[in-house]
């Protein structure tokens, strides 16, 4: 069986210190990609993702990013793009770490922080990124999104809404960029054992009653892991994707089934 393969370039992975975004650069690395991978303020993190890669031979540098913060975005880009020549793949895994109100106690606060990082956040990346693209014939966008935007789950308002939002850019994308050989599709994931469902589980926001509800309503009867996603994105990224575009993959053991 062949393994996916890359582009000559890197793909630059927003949220790559986090779990999440670590394991998509991990996956896209082991399959023989170099790759770039941004932290907001958890360098040592960052580092160690950095060092795994390394140690599968293969080559990543490391950027600062607050997407809240347009010259940071432009910033990053320049400089992953000059240390590896081209950004062939964006994956935005990147996202505000939110608490789980619902809709009628969300604050003006708390819904103002994540349009601001994860939506304008994700049009500032895109921005910066397509004219790239098109400038070297071509490359992808890959969006971890979530599979409540298929079934929608009570108090995630703040983390489904700005991504429902994505979605319809990673629809643009896909419609007005294919003419540039530019794809654009998204990685729907259920509850995964990484990022903020570690700190959540740890508060005892998840609790054994409200994991076992969860899971009963599962094909699957467990949680996924980070490699899963990796999996999908490292796919998704690949040359033996080259024909999909606009589309969203639910990696979320059946829950939207």
């Amino acid at each position: 069986m062949n393994e996916p393969t890359y582009p000559q370039g890197a793909a630059l992975v927003y949220g790559g210190s986090g779990g999440l975004g670590g394991a998509c650069a991990e996956r896209i690395a082991a399959y023989g990609g170099d790759v770039a991978i941004t932290y907001k303020s958890n360098r040592d993190k960052a580092g160690q993702f950095a060092a795994e890669i390394e140690a599968l031979g293969r080559k990543c540098s490391l950027h600062q990013v607050d997407l809240s913060k347009p010259e940071t975005v432009t910033a990053a880009f320049a400089q992953a793009a000059e240390a590896h020549g081209r950004v062939h793949t964006v994956v935005v895994s990147a996202g505000s770490d939110i608490q789980q109100p619902y809709l009628s106690e969300t604050t003006e606060e708390q819904w103002s922080e994540v349009i601001e990082n994860d939506l304008n956040g994700f049009y500032r990346i895109v921005k910066k990124a397509i004219p790239h693209m098109r400038e070297q014939g071509g490359g992808s966008f890959v969006h971890i999104s979530s599979a409540g935007l298929l079934k929608t789950p009570p108090r995630d308002v703040l983390s489904v809404a700005p991504k429902a939002a994505i979605e319809a850019l990673i629809k643009y994308i896909a419609k007005e960029e294919g003419i540039y050989n530019i794809r654009a599709n998204s990685v729907a994931i259920g509850v995964i054992e990484a990022g903020i469902y570690l700190r959540l589980e740890k508060e005892g926001v998840f609790d054994d009653k409200w994991k076992e509800a969860v899971k009963a309503g599962l094909c699957l009867k467990r949680f996924g892991k980070a490699k899963d996603i990796g999996e999908a994105t490292a796919y998704l990224a690949s040359e033996r994707a080259n024909y999909i575009t606009g589309q969203m993959i639910s990696v979320d053991g059946g829950y939207s089934v």
